[in-house]
């Protein structure tokens, strides 16, 4: 039905559309600002960590590598937790090693280690991950 100059019954759907368009945009605009975070965050942890080539917390694969470098494990554990990314036992067993691995860098920079625990909460996460960049210890 047409009523003046507008065409009402085409609204919905693209109001629809609009609002999963704006919500898209926002999803990835939230997740380049965690990415961007998170990044800095590595790369402080690094330095505090004597950690040769911080920079490659910006790549996402080297990132691993550079989680394995700060922990001080070999760096074929990289492949390791590459390979975990399978269903649900693998994804498991990759938060395992990942919570491990951080535990071994939070006590390199005398931070306890139980805190690592505190990356499987989302939001606090983030806080840790500022914490052990940033805090004077």
């Amino acid at each position: 039905m047409v009523l003046g100059f507008l065409d009402y019954s085409k609204l919905p759907q693209e109001g629809i559309i609009a609002a999963f368009l704006a919500f898209g945009m926002i999803l990835l605009i939230a997740a380049f600002v965690v990415y961007i975070y998170t990044t800095i965050a590595l790369m402080f942890i690094a330095k505090k960590t004597k950690t040769k080539n911080g920079w490659l917390a910006w790549i996402p694969i080297a990132n691993i590598y550079l989680i394995t470098q700060m922990a001080g494990i070999s760096g074929w554990w990289t492949l390791i937790v590459l390979a975990l990314i399978v269903p649900f036992i693998g994804g498991l067993a990759m938060l395992i090693a990942i919570i491990w691995m951080f535990w071994r860098i939070a006590e390199k920079i005398d931070f306890p280690g139980w805190t690592s625990l505190l990356l499987i909460i989302p939001i606090i996460n983030l806080v840790i991950l500022g914490i052990w960049a940033w805090a004077k210890r």
